[in-house]
């Protein structure tokens, strides 16, 4: 469904500005992009894109980069122009002007019209880590040790090849974006989705500050939301809301 809505949006507005996720849950989010590009005409031309984050220290050609993980998975399979996608230059010499350019770039685009979000297990969005400040701007982030534990298997479980800072959208970044889109799945999410839902607004959860946002969309498998309180309530708007209506329809 998450890919989707991003191809109705990029149909229905070619000079789309994404701002774009990483990690295991989003593989397959652009893999169906790179179907509908391959089998439907998806065009991503003239798509502007911005990534949430990046590692300090890894170059591009890095298999652990950010950069590295959305060509791979995305840029090198649909037809995006490469000079419009925008990752943290996690090599640069001066980490806090490079941030401040990559702020300036977004607003200078016209800002992020869709903004594409996983979770981490201790509830952070980018890598907006516990104590991000709720109006925070990129910059760079000490990474906590819940978030090298669960990304270290990226590099084949070896602590000594996981960066330890990475640069990342801040949260009031993010809740610039027009729209917001979280994606999650599987059981070890609900605990962390019900909180953010549901729990109070508080910078040791990052993504509970999406509860802000005036049009963002949180979109879970049934094992992510087994902690949810209201989930009855969610699926009913699922049904009912005109604008998931078209998502009931059969799809081959």
């Amino acid at each position: 469904m998450v890919a989707r809505v991003i191809a109705k949006e990029l149909r229905a507005n070619p000079n789309l500005v994404l701002g774009l996720a990483t990690g295991g849950t989003m593989e397959s989010v652009y893999k169906l992009l790179v179907e509908m590009h391959r089998t439907e005409g998806l065009d991503f031309s003239l798509c502007r894109t911005f990534n949430l984050d990046e590692y300090v220290g890894l170059p591009p050609d890095n298999e652990g980069s950010y950069r590295f993980y959305m060509n791979h998975h995305l840029f090198h399979h649909v037809n995006i122009d490469l000079r419009n996608t925008h990752v943290p230059d996690g090599m640069a010499s001066d980490l806090a002007a490079s941030c401040r350019q990559y702020e300036e770039t977004i607003v200078k685009m016209g800002g992020i019209d869709l903004q594409l979000l996983g979770i981490g297990r201790d509830g952070h969005i980018g890598f907006n880590e516990p104590l991000s400040a709720l109006r925070s701007r990129t910059r760079a982030k000490a990474l906590s040790p819940a978030t090298i534990a669960q990304n270290v298997r990226y590099f084949d479980g070896d602590r000594s090849r996981m960066p330890k800072r990475a640069l990342t959208m801040g949260v009031g970044t993010i809740l610039d974006s027009k729209r917001c889109i979280m994606l999650a799945i599987g059981e070890e999410k609900a605990d962390v989705i019900a909180k953010a839902v549901e729990g109070p607004i508080t910078g040791m959860i990052s993504a509970s500050a999406l509860q802000l946002h005036s049009h963002c969309t949180i979109v879970v498998d049934g094992d992510a939301s087994l902690k949810l309180k209201e989930v009855d309530y969610y699926r009913w708007i699922f049904d009912n809301e005109p604008e998931w209506q078209e998502f009931h329809k059969p799809h081959a």
